[in-house]
């Protein structure tokens, strides 16, 4: 039996969707826990309404996931401007942001779910559509090299 190449997974850069879902999936998680935390101490601790509190917890996720995103599981950008880059990684996790509020409403208000695991289904919806998207619309590495 091979062993996995620590190393491989966690360090330089790579084309391989496979390793890159598995890094996004790292970025993603820790993007989610800081996304989860806010939600309930913003929700819990502060008294702001839910749907308020994911709007506002979802951004700061969607911040942490670009950072980590370009600085670790992306290669090959198909945008040289990093600003443009940045806004349009925004607009895709607006749609994923859009996503949220529908599914954790639906979830919450309709179906009458807790909020929190209303978060935790609508996670999984969210976190597929923003890799995908991501990566190939700003992050494909065929599309760089036209």
């Amino acid at each position: 039996m091979g062993s996995i190449n620590i190393q491989y997974l966690i360090k330089g850069k790579t084309n391989s969707t496979l390793l890159q879902l598995f890094r996004y999936t790292l970025v993603g998680g820790f993007a989610f826990l800081i996304d989860f935390g806010t939600l309930f101490f913003l929700t819990e601790y502060l008294h702001i309404h839910y749907l308020i509190s994911a709007g506002i917890a979802f951004i700061v996720g969607l911040i942490v996931n670009y950072f980590l995103s370009v600085k670790w599981v992306f290669d090959g950008h198909t945008m040289d401007n990093r600003l443009m880059e940045f806004v349009v990684f925004s607009l895709i996790g607006v749609v994923g942001l859009g996503l949220n509020e529908l599914f954790i409403w639906i979830l919450t208000d309709i179906l009458l779910i807790y909020y929190l695991l209303s978060k935790l289904i609508t996670a999984f919806v969210v976190y597929f559509w923003n890799f995908f998207a991501r990566k190939v619309i700003l992050f494909n590495k065929s599309k760089s090299n036209e």
